[in-house]
């Protein structure tokens, strides 16, 4: 036996079996169901014959004895040896506290016409949207929803549009099962996009009421977002095939590639996934990555820093392949650049190669600010796959530090200036945050040494952060070649450090410079998402799913005209329109033919949230995107 909790030790369940147990609970149990979930974080689990088992008290011993993917995929794997079972209390609190199984790497034996194998890499599946849509849109394969569809998408938003009018305090055990249910009927019309949607709801609502760390309400908003766009165009018959989505991703043959390391990045997910993610880039300039990412915990992400995983019939160490290459046989590659290691992958390796040659060197022949505006401009806000997922790199001079956050400036391009480049005149202050804050990882510790020598130039390939005004979360720095202010790294390093897993020391750092300390930090510009009157359309969304539909019946009360007002002074106008619908909305009840106030309508809160939700990420899309082209910083907006 062991004190842990059960969410360190049971088993993954899938969305139908947890959701047929809460349907066949006596309704007069369903308010007791909560607090029996509640009390089993304190619960021992022990080991069993090929399962596990929870002492739920007194003759209640629950058994879960999991498939060979190591899910509960039947109801018949959960038992319990209480008189009520199997509709019993314990079996289905025990059934609600297991992390939801994904079903494409855990599927029942009902499943058919999907493959059941996980991705290559190990990474937790998913659909994928942008890489496939345009090409069905041009074989003109947009055709309307199925009926079966668009029944499976109604179920999905009515179920969606009740959680967000409970908020997070009511969304319990039969509202998350409800969404499961219809997760689950979306998988079996077709809709992958929806069921993932749907599934990522779930753990954002478990992970919000458990108050999980590293748990933010504005991803559990993102998520909702993205059910409720998605659930309420296919139920209305919207034919655009992104709406459907591609469950699987489809690995092609690639004949002979040669590929070179650009850096290691560790990967902590908050669905129970860990590993590391090697970067690549193709000798004709494709961008790719090969991973190893399974089932763990932040350790695991730790302890693949040297980690050798295989491809195919040969051993690849990341560390070595990051800053190395490998002229690889018989490889597939997946629509959005992931390596297979099917049995016939056939590699040997390359001499080492550092950034400034070949071509990685393409990753800094652009100016950072031209390549991110036109990654924002080219990227659809309304697809789930966020903008930023691509690398870029660029060169840049530190200047400051706020918080864990490096301030620095981009450097004027080479052709333009000496070895010792100057900061881009007028160009935007580019604010360095963590990739990951994790203490196992050394991305802050990293930061902070960086941060320590103002006048540092350094070279950074990172990634968009698409939610602050330009801001990156570097992944790997390096010196910038002919500078002599700028990072010394060990030879076998070969130029580049891996922020999550070397850890820069003070000998990889130049003398410090006092005449670089002289520059105002303070007066380097302030961040125009934060500081624009938006915060309080954020504020209100998030209040709708923290709080539900009367904390924002309260929330409008309370603050009337001081909600809109500031918005309409600051010029946004669309913005102080839509927050004023959705406050008119929450607190809207109609009555019936008797007079008597009816219970408001859920369908019309909703799509009033979703209206604010979507207006909200798109002006602060358009925000960030004009805060790499602004002088010092994002541009202070004014009407």
């Amino acid at each position: 036996m062991t004190d842990r909790t059960p969410t360190d030790l049971l088993p993954p369940v899938l969305p139908e079996v947890a959701a047929a147990a809460v349907a066949a609970l006596p309704p007069r149990l369903h308010k007791r169901l909560d607090a029996a979930v509640g009390r089993l974080a304190g619960v021992p689990v022990g080991r069993v014959n090929g399962g596990v088992s929870v002492d739920c008290g007194a003759e209640a011993l629950v058994t879960l004895t999991p498939g060979p993917t190591g899910a509960v995929t039947e109801g018949h794997q959960a038992r319990c040896s209480c008189l009520l079972a199997p509709r019993c209390l314990h079996r289905t609190a025990v059934l609600v506290a297991c992390p939801v199984a994904d079903p494409v790497t855990h599927p029942d034996s009902a499943s058919t016409g999907v493959s059941s194998a996980p991705d290559s890499d190990g990474a937790e599946p998913s659909w994928t949207g942008r890489t496939e849509r345009s090409a069905a849109g041009r074989a003109g394969r947009n055709t309307a929803p199925t009926k079966a569809q668009r029944a499976a998408a109604g179920a999905l938003w009515r179920a969606a549009s009740a959680v967000l009018a409970a908020g997070v305090p009511a969304a319990g055990a039969v509202p998350q099962a409800e969404l499961l249910r219809a997760a689950h009927s979306a998988r079996l019309a077709g809709l992958p996009r929806a069921e993932s949607a749907a599934l990522r709801a779930v753990r954002g609502l478990r992970a919000h009421r458990e108050r999980q760390a590293g748990h933010r309400l504005a991803q559990l908003v993102e998520v909702l977002h993205d059910l409720l766009y998605v659930a309420g165009r296919l139920a209305t018959g919207d034919p655009d095939p992104a709406l459907v989505g591609i469950l699987r991703r489809a690995y092609q043959p690639d004949g002979t590639l040669e590929v070179y390391g650009v850096c290691r990045e560790p990967v902590i997910s908050a669905n129970g996934y860990a590993g590391v993610v090697t970067h690549l880039v193709a000798a004709d300039g494709r961008r790719l990555s090969f991973g190893d990412v399974k089932p763990g915990g932040p350790e695991r992400a730790r302890d693949c820093a040297r980690a050798v995983t295989e491809m195919g019939a040969v051993a690849v160490n990341h560390a070595v392949l990051a800053r190395g290459g490998l002229r690889i046989t018989g490889t597939t590659v997946s629509p959005d650049g992931r390596l297979g290691a099917g049995k016939g992958v056939r590699a040997s390796p390359l001499i080492e190669t550092d950034w400034a040659t070949g071509p990685l060197a393409e990753l800094f022949a652009r100016p950072l600010a031209e390549v991110v505006t036109a990654q924002l401009a080219a990227d659809d806000p309304e697809d789930p796959i966020r903008a930023g997922t691509a690398l870029v790199g660029g060169d840049l001079m530190i200047v400051g530090a706020v918080g864990d956050q490096v301030l620095a400036r981009e450097l004027a391009s080479a052709t333009d200036a000496g070895p010792e480049r100057e900061p881009v005149p007028d160009g935007p202050v580019i604010r360095l945050a963590p990739a990951d804050s994790h203490p196992m990882l050394t991305h802050v510790a990293n930061l902070r040494r960086l941060a320590s020598r103002p006048g540092l130039r350094i070279r950074v390939v990172g990634r968009l952060d698409p939610d602050r005004a330009s801001t990156l979360w570097p992944l790997a720095v390096g010196p910038v070649p002919g500078a002599a202010t700028t990072l010394r790294l060990p030879a076998d390093w070969h130029g580049r450090a891996d922020l999550g897993y070397d850890e820069i020391q003070g000998g990889h750092l130049p003398p410090r410079d006092p005449a670089a300390m002289t520059e105002p930090v303070l007066a380097l510009g302030v961040d125009a998402v934060a500081e624009s009157p938006l915060w309080r359309v954020r504020r209100l969304v998030e209040l709708a799913v923290s709080g539900g539909r009367r904390a924002v019946v309260e929330a409008a009360r309370g603050e009337g005209t001081g909600l809109t007002g500031p918005l309409r002074r600051a010029g946004f106008t669309t913005a102080a329109t839509v927050v004023s619908a959705l406050a008119d909305e929450s607190d809207r009840r109609g009555r019936n033919a008797f007079g008597r106030r009816t219970e408001p309508d859920p369908d019309r809160y909703a799509w009033a949230w979703l209206a604010a939700t979507a207006h909200l990420a798109a002006t602060e899309r358009e925000l960030i995107r004009s805060s790499w082209d602004c002088p010092g910083s994002a541009p202070a907006v004014r009407p």
